[in-house]
């Protein structure tokens, strides 16, 4: 199917109609399409819910945001307790480089947002960065701080 990633595995459903393949999303609930990158973004929503205990009802998934004028989607989003949004991933194909264009891409959409940490995976290589919210500059973390 899919290469393992660098995330934890967990018990997912799989459904199948016809030659296209399913999974069921946790937080829409409902199962979408299996593709290389709903594959990383469920594994990122089973590692926040599990491993880093964001609450389900906290995250978001495919929500849509205003970058210079134009309607884009998110991802996955995930917020504090408060609802205010602590979290943006933008999430690749196991098989998309992380490149800058990437980096650029999920920076950009934060532009309006302005959501203290961004994430950018391809399930196998992580990047996360932190927003400082007065110069606008974003700095490397190894990792995402306690929720």
């Amino acid at each position: 199917m899919f290469p393992p990633l660098n995330l934890p595995p967990f018990d997912y459903r799989l459904k199948r109609d016809g030659q296209k393949n399913y999974i069921f999303d946790t937080i829409r609930k409902k199962y979408v399409r299996l593709t290389p990158e709903e594959w990383v973004r469920q594994h990122v929503i089973h590692w926040l819910c599990t491993h880093h205990g964001v609450a389900a009802g906290l995250i978001g998934v495919e929500k849509p945001l205003m970058v210079n004028g134009l309607s884009k989607r998110t991802d996955i989003t995930a917020a504090a307790n408060d609802g205010t949004f602590r979290l943006l991933v933008e999430c690749k194909a196991p098989e998309i480089s992380l490149n800058q264009a990437v980096a650029d891409q999920a920076l950009r959409y934060n532009m309006a947002a302005q959501i203290p940490y961004v994430w950018i995976t391809n399930g196998i290589v992580h990047y996360l960065f932190a927003l400082d919210r007065e110069s606008g500059q974003y700095r490397r973390l190894d990792s995402l701080p306690a929720w």
